[in-house]
């Protein structure tokens, strides 16, 4: 299955592998090929807007170029848009938010937050009105209420980004019965559909990060019964020039040294894992778009790409 065919792309990877970059790239590709995509960062440090070139979002929806949309989520604000839904009437809603007992309970109930992600990625797709503005119910900056075919979130890190996808079977275990129970029942339900909720482990061909998205590839077997949708190894040392004789001085000693790690690593995932994969080069850019519109092309090729190939790798 290509990428393009999925509705939501969880990205995941170690901290510092490159997952936001890859995010927007994806973002940007997809809408290149013609989808409505929407970027969700979920880190308040908001990233995002610089690979695309567009002022933060500031929690709003954000128009970064045609069929492209960006927003910074806040997870609070996704369960008091819900209560607000729930509680029509506002006096009510208003001294439901405002007491203690909410507060702890949105604030400290295991996977509640998660789920408000994902919740909220599910009622983009599906059209909810409900959910599809900013703050407050507010309406999008650059485009009002977009309409999207594809969610690409950019997923806390590793261990936290697969907690992420266990989170809607735990608050639908742990809750019983309710709004909140129906709601962690049916994102569940998207979540474990692979056709439509697909997962894009990042890493680099370094010792530590190929560990960890080893490992992370093992645990989508083990607790999800799944496959990632796909690995992106980023930001790969080039190999040295062919023809050319061995390096005599530091740095060409250290880039032999560099990329003979990274041969190692990709040994390593391609012992591990035959799916759909692609190696992007270090760049000499800047974060930003012009590193995007370099990038973009590498991506386009995984998001049309079958399933599988007879290496498991993309051609690029």
């Amino acid at each position: 299955m290509r990428l393009a065919a999925h509705q939501l792309l969880v990205v995941t990877g170690k901290g510092g592998v490159g997952k936001t970059t890859i995010a927007a790239g994806l973002g940007s590709a997809m809408a290149a090929a013609g989808r409505r995509a929407l970027v969700l960062e979920v880190d308040p440090r908001e990233n995002a807007h610089r690979m695309l070139g567009v002022p933060p979002s500031g929690g709003q929806v954000t128009q970064a170029a045609p069929r492209l949309w960006l927003r910074n989520l806040r997870p609070r604000d996704v369960l008091d848009g819900f209560v607000r839904e729930r509680v029509r009437v506002g006096p009510v809603a208003r001294r439901v938010l405002e007491s203690e007992v909410y507060r702890h309970f949105a604030e400290g109930a295991p996977g509640l937050k998660e789920l408000a992600v994902l919740g909220y990625a599910l009622r983009m797709l599906r059209g909810d009105e409900t959910l599809r503005g900013g703050r407050r119910g507010g309406g999008a900056r650059g485009a009002a209420r977009p309409e999207v075919d594809v969610v690409l979130l950019d997923a806390p890190a590793t261990g936290h980004g697969l907690a992420m996808l266990l989170a809607p079977r735990l608050v639908a275990d742990t809750v019983g019965q309710g709004p909140i129970a129906e709601l962690a029942a049916e994102v569940a339900a998207f979540v474990d559909d692979a056709a439509r909720c697909g997962v894009v482990v990042v890493t680099a061909a370094e010792e530590m990060p190929m560990q960890e998205g080893l490992e992370l590839l093992a645990r989508l077997r083990a607790e999800l019964s799944r496959e990632a949708a796909a690995v992106v190894v980023n930001a790969l040392h080039p190999p040295w020039p062919a023809g050319e004789p061995p390096p005599s001085d530091r740095l060409g000693l250290l880039w032999r040294e560099r990329r003979a790690v990274n041969e190692r690593e990709l040994a390593r995932l391609r012992a591990a894992w035959a799916g759909p994969t692609v190696e992007l080069p270090m760049l000499a850019e800047p974060s930003g778009p012009h590193l995007l519109a370099r990038l973009r092309p590498l991506l386009a090729e995984l998001v049309a790409a079958p399933a599988r190939s007879p290496s498991g790798a993309v051609s690029l």
